[in-house]
């Protein structure tokens, strides 16, 4: 099938889309990426986002706006990458939309009690003629799990090393992993979960510092310059979500705009520069991921395969390749698989399974009682082409 895959995550920095050619089952499940494309959100767009995602902000009436709007952009991103690649919707099969998560809701427990992912589903379909499959965390949820990292399930199938334990390291918003256990081993099951921020702080707090002129530390550069203030980043290690054990999500609420802010004043309060507050903000990052590998790792990690935007930052990698040895720390791309387009090909993925009648989540993964199949569908103009060919 011609699926495609649409992501947007919790840095809200634009629309990820891949076009994939997946066959087969989990087992022999091959997946291709045909092509592959991000188009970031302009300034207000990605503002109408952030204010939505803070309750001090965001109104009903703005989320409901946002909701269809959003998913004018998610379709018009899909239609702008069929042409590129020289093909029609006709072509395609379905459409797997993560959508833009607003609020993701944990209890004190650590139990999730809600997720809502928005981007009108109807309007993808109605828009690209193509079968949509939406909503993808909340039977997870119903089931008891915490409806993320949904990403762990596709590492499972397709990033297992044939002799050695791996960790599947996004950075993005937030930071995620996934323990695979190898091939050879039958008797261990994979863990994911997320480490905590992973650029969400870091970008809230250079963009106030640039006031307003950088999204991000593009390179490092801020934390080039800067000295880690040791005493500052053992306080802020502190934080009560990196002991917490697994299964465990977290997101903006705890993470986000509010968060980031309260530290560069903090920083500023305690007499740091603005390359020094930059500087340990990426500390941080690198340090709470290598904190839950000596946490929760169920083995020793052989290879860790970084993927998402903090691949792209020099000083987090190298502190990661100090912190992480004697493990050896590559990217997708040096195993085959492009990093930037990840995460939405496993909702491509995903959305095959979903059409396919499996589940599509492992209970190791998420905490669930039992694995579900996932998401919701929305009939597209293909919808009885679909059924007809699955009969």
């Amino acid at each position: 099938m011609i699926v495609i895959g649409l992501m947007s995550g919790t840095s809200a920095d634009g629309v990820d889309v891949a076009l994939c050619d997946i066959r087969g089952q989990p087992g022999k499940l091959t997946v291709d990426l045909i092509a592959g494309a991000t188009f970031p959100y302009n300034a207000d767009m990605r503002q109408r986002i952030l204010a939505c995602c803070d309750p001090n902000e965001s109104r009903v009436d703005e989320i409901a706006a946002l909701h269809v709007d959003l998913a004018e952009v998610f379709a018009a991103s899909a239609l702008t990458l069929l042409e590129q690649a020289d093909m029609t919707s006709e072509q395609v099969d379905l459409v797997g939309s993560h959508g833009q998560t607003i609020w993701h809701n944990v209890m004190p427990s650590g139990q999730v009690s809600a997720s809502l992912q928005i981007v009108e589903p109807a309007v993808l379909a109605e828009r690209t003629g193509i079968t949509t499959i939406s909503n993808f965390r909340a039977r997870d949820v119903a089931a008891g799990g915490q409806g993320a990292p949904l990403t762990g399930y596709v590492d499972w199938l397709l990033l297992r090393h044939p002799a050695r334990w791996r960790a599947i390291q996004n950075i993005g918003g937030m930071g995620n992993v996934t323990f695979l256990p190898p091939q050879s081993d039958d008797a261990s099951e994979p863990i994911a979960f997320d480490t905590g921020p992973g650029n969400a702080l870091l970008d809230i707090a250079t963009s106030q510092i640039s006031g307003g002129v950088l999204r991000y530390d593009r390179d490092g550069r801020y934390a080039k310059r800067g000295r880690v203030d040791e005493e500052w980043l053992d306080e802020l290690l502190r934080h009560p979500y990196y002991t917490r054990a697994y299964p465990k999500t977290t997101g903006r609420e705890t993470f986000g705009t509010s968060a980031a802010l309260e530290l560069v004043a903090a920083a500023r309060g305690r007499g740091l520069r603005d390359a020094e507050i930059i500087a340990t903000l990426t500390a941080l990052t690198a340090t709470n991921i290598a904190d839950a590998y000596r946490r929760f790792a169920p083995a020793p990690i052989d290879e860790v395969i970084l993927g998402g935007g903090g691949r792209h930052n020099p000083v987090m990698v190298g502190l990661l390749r100090q912190l992480l040895a004697p493990a050896t720390v590559l990217t997708h791309e040096d195993i085959g698989m492009d990093s930037d387009f990840k995460e939405a090909l496993v909702f491509a993925v995903l959305a095959y399974e979903t059409w396919h009648g499996r589940a599509a989540v492992l209970p190791a993964l998420t905490g669930a009682r039992r694995a579900t199949v996932l998401g919701a569908i929305t009939p597209g103009a293909n919808f009885s082409r679909l059924l007809r060919q699955s009969a």
